[in-house]
Parts: C-alpha cells; structure tokens; sequence
C-alpha cells in the first residue's frame, strides 16, 4: 500500500502539469483540438513528464528537487508546443 501512495505521489505532478497543459494551451494557441487530442496531449505530456521524474530521480539520487520540477515542465511545454504544430 506505501509503495502505491508514493508511486501516485511521486508521477502525479507530470499528470498534473500534462492536464494543465493539454487544457489550458488550446485558449493560448487559439486553436481548439477534438477530445481526442486532447487525451493524447495529455498522454504524450504525461510520459514524458514522468520520464523527466525518473531521470531526475536517478541523477540526483531522489525526487522532489526544483531542478527536476523546471526540467520537467519545460520538457512538457515543449512537447506540447510541437504537438499542436
């Protein structure tokens, strides 16, 4: 049971900053995706957000450090920017 809080706690900001993204950017870009877009913004954001999580977590020996957070949106923000190309 403590393996799973902390694996939720540990990927749910990458879900976090992917919904927030997939949600928010369509009223930045002005232009609106289909629902399914948007799910798969949400995925690709998610992975990648998580992939960040877990190198970070490797580099730096554990998770939580601002770098790994910075690392992660912006890696995010790209990728949503090139999605929406």
């Amino acid at each position: 049971m403590s393996l799973t809080v902390h694996l939720l706690n540990f990927i749910a900001p990458a879900c976090a900053v992917a919904a927030w993204m997939a949600l928010v950017s369509p009223l930045l870009m002005g232009n609106y995706p289909k629902w399914r877009a948007w799910r798969r913004q949400f995925l690709v954001n998610s992975i990648i957000g998580v992939t960040v999580l877990l190198l970070g977590l490797l580099w730096f020996g554990n998770d939580g450090k601002v770098m790994t957070y910075a690392a992660m949106v912006l890696a995010c923000a790209s990728t949503q920017w090139l999605l929406t190309l």
